[in-house]
């Protein structure tokens, strides 16, 4: 499929040069052509300009005539003149008022009808002889004497035309060939990255469509089996209906989650850009999980460094940043409740188990950032699975996962939504951990400054 997409661009690039070399090709061509044909003209307008006014016009009888050329003495009075017609290929005929050829320099006159031409005519005289033609009209007053007519053959002109179109035609037979490989190591360049998100596509496609039909597979077993058994003890049934709630909360948790990195993606998240107080935040969402880090045994805490400051002196503005109240709070919900479910080996009662955030300013290329760690004593991560932390739907290995149906409402998104929401805010999450050490999540929003 993206084979036939590379060629396809390939084609496309090749074929709009093809034809924008041809254009220009054309003009080059059509240029030269005129040219040189202007510079013919030019020397038999020349010519005439010489011997128009050398004519030798004799008074004759009224009969004949008021005026009539003298052919022998107009034409022969400059022989300087007609050698250099001679050796430029020149031919010249002159013309009764009547249309009948009276002189030429021609060996053989021309089988051509005689036409007024003051501007320049092409004529074919055969398949390889072509000959250039200016015909003049000499008159005196209204009264018209004759018509001189000067050619030029073509055979010095159609040579370099030739020659001029065999280069174009080798030069453009060359570009294309350069395009076509040009053009094919393009296309593959750009379709890398369709072909890298087709795969992230398939891949969490595949992964979203595991993750809902286990779900839904528990679901539907539970419930076929109250139907089967109506007549199951009440505990029973209340214990399987729980397995249905906690699995559709389970469900409900992941649509939400879809939705939210589907829109994210596609840009139709607009965030209310507000300037909020970072540190009341994290007061609120702290509260909020201690509930649920309680359950687990686990101390957290919220530490809020001020370096020098003090109480009397901290500005209001001190930790506020520009975002959506609601987002930032998610992001870092989604950090803490992954090291509460994740972060700990709970089989292990002789630890005790703390995750502590720390707020505080930081300066970095000369701009000032809220930045947020928290930090746990848990089992850590390991340098391999660290690259892969903020993929969809990754959970790393069973060492992370273990305990008391500890990923029973984990979707594998908290973190790629954590991400994605620090991305949105122009800032940045980063990990430093190693095994059986802990784990520093560091988070890195810039300073809001009104």
């Amino acid at each position: 499929m993206f084979q036939t997409t590379r060629r396809r661009l390939a084609i496309w690039y090749t074929t709009v040069t093809a034809v924008l070399l041809i254009i220009f090709a054309t003009g080059i061509y059509g240029y030269v052509y005129t040219t040189l044909i202007e510079r013919i003209d030019d020397t038999l307008k020349h010519v005439i300009e010489i011997i128009e006014p050398s004519l030798i016009i004799d008074k004759v009888s009224t009969a004949d005539g008021k005026f009539k050329v003298n052919l022998e003495d107009s034409f022969y009075q400059h022989p300087a003149t007609i050698n250099q017609v001679e050796d430029d290929h020149i031919d010249l005929e002159w013309f009764s008022p009547n249309g009948e050829l009276l002189w030429q320099t021609l060996d053989v006159p021309l089988s051509i009808p005689l036409s007024f031409n003051s501007g320049g005519k092409t004529l074919r005289i055969s398949d390889d002889y072509l000959l250039r033609q200016i015909t003049k009209r000499v008159e005196i007053g209204r009264y018209v004497l004759g018509y001189l007519r000067v050619s030029h053959p073509l055979f010095d002109l159609v040579k370099p035309i030739q020659q001029l179109i065999i280069d174009l035609s080798l030069g453009i037979f060359l570009m294309l060939l350069c395009v076509a490989v040009i053009g094919w190591f393009l296309s593959g360049i750009a379709i890398k990255p369709v072909i890298e998100s087709y795969q992230s596509l398939k891949q969490f496609t595949a992964d979203a469509s595991h993750e809902l039909r286990n779900p839904i597979a528990t679901i539907k077993t539970n419930i076929q089996s109250l139907l089967s058994y109506p007549n199951t003890d009440i505990y029973t049934q209340q214990k399987q209906l729980k397995i249905v709630a906690r699995l559709t909360e389970r469900l409900n948790n992941l649509v939400n989650d879809l939705l939210f990195l589907a829109r994210n993606d596609s840009g139709i998240i607009k965030p209310n850009f507000l300037p909020i107080p970072l540190d009341a935040l994290l007061l609120e969402v702290v509260e909020e999980q201690k509930i649920v880090a309680k359950e687990k045994n686990i101390e957290l805490s919220l530490q809020i460094i001020n370096d020098d400051l003090t109480s009397e002196n901290l500005p209001e503005d001190l930790f506020t940043i520009n975002g959506d109240w609601t987002e930032i709070s998610r992001l870092f919900t989604n950090i803490i409740s992954n090291g509460i479910i994740h972060g700990f080996n709970h089989h292990n009662h002789h630890q005790t188990f703390t995750i502590e955030v720390i707020l505080q300013i930081i300066k970095k290329q000369h701009k000032n950032y809220c930045q947020v760690t928290i930090k746990d004593n848990g089992i850590g991560i390991s340098d391999s699975m660290l690259p892969h932390l903020f993929h969809r739907f990754y959970r790393g290995d069973f060492s992370r996962t273990q305990g008391e149906n500890n990923s029973s409402f984990s979707t594998g998104l908290g973190l790629t939504i954590a991400l994605a929401i620090a991305e949105s805010h122009q800032g940045k999450i980063q990990v430093e951990s190693s095994l059986n050490k802990g784990s520093n999540f560091i988070v890195n929003l810039p300073q809001f400054k009104s």
